[in-house]
């Protein structure tokens, strides 16, 4: 029999090629055997996914992360034992209007739908807090914005925890406003179709995070770029010697 030289199909490539399609932010870099770069998984991270409780562990490889991630990963995979409830003496024509408006804690609302819109949303726009300091509220066990508790900011919640803003001098400052953007994010991305767009209103403060973790969410293959809005000039600079119209 004639000798060909040709390769079979790489099964391995196969498989991580698979598992990226359902976990990009499972899919790694590494130097391999060769020194050469190459796309790896990392069982960590997909150990993580596929668990109902915190997996630990630690190996060197190019990674974005911060403290209670997995934390937050588990807040977007956990159930919840919750329902929509309709409001019909609020609402206008319940019976034929083709829209809904649907009032409560965003990531909540985030894990109902998705029995219903999972893979079907055309398009997602959201406005997260800056994270300036002032604009978003949190307590250790519960992260939310400014809006949803803004009766009580610096004050109290209906549990008794104490609400404090977000500010510089809190050594948590881009981990709690990460950890509670990540699991919102993720659930936003199932409810995507295939040809859907997720639109999101961010300003310097979280830019680069943001970012970061959309590409870890999302498949860096998917960003499509930032559209910038020209605001009025100002006067006067920051004190750094840059004038900000964008």
């Amino acid at each position: 029999m004639e000798h060909l030289n040709m390769q079979s199909m790489d099964k391995v490539a196969a498989n991580v090629a698979k598992i990226r399609e359902l976990f990009p932010n499972c899919v790694t870099e590494r130097i391999n055997n060769e020194g050469k770069l190459e796309h790896a998984i990392d069982f960590d991270m997909l150990k993580q996914e596929l668990s109902d409780h915190v997996v630990d562990g630690l190996q060197e490889r190019y990674q974005f992360t911060w403290p209670d991630k997995r934390k937050a990963i588990l807040a977007a995979n956990a159930p919840i034992n919750k329902t929509l409830r309709p409001c019909r003496e609020e609402s206008v024509d319940f019976d034929n209007t083709e829209n809904l408006y649907i009032e409560g804690d965003n990531l909540e609302v985030l894990k109902l739908l998705q029995e219903t819109y999972l893979g079907k949303v055309k398009m997602i726009y959201i406005d997260p807090p800056y994270n300036t300091g002032k604009d978003f509220v949190y307590n250790d066990d519960f992260k939310q914005s400014a809006w949803e508790y803004i009766e009580n900011s610096g004050q109290f919640d209906e549990e008794g925890n104490r609400l404090v803003t977000n500010t510089e001098s809190n050594g948590r400052f881009h981990t709690d406003w990460l950890n509670m953007i990540y699991p919102r994010l993720k659930l936003a991305k199932d409810l995507l179709s295939e040809d859907g767009v997720l639109c999101i209103s961010m300003d310097e403060n979280e830019e680069v995070n943001l970012i970061k973790l959309c590409n870890e969410i999302f498949g860096i293959k998917n960003f499509i770029g930032d559209v910038i809005r020209k605001s009025k000039t100002m006067t006067a600079d920051n004190g750094n010697g840059v004038i900000r119209q964008h």
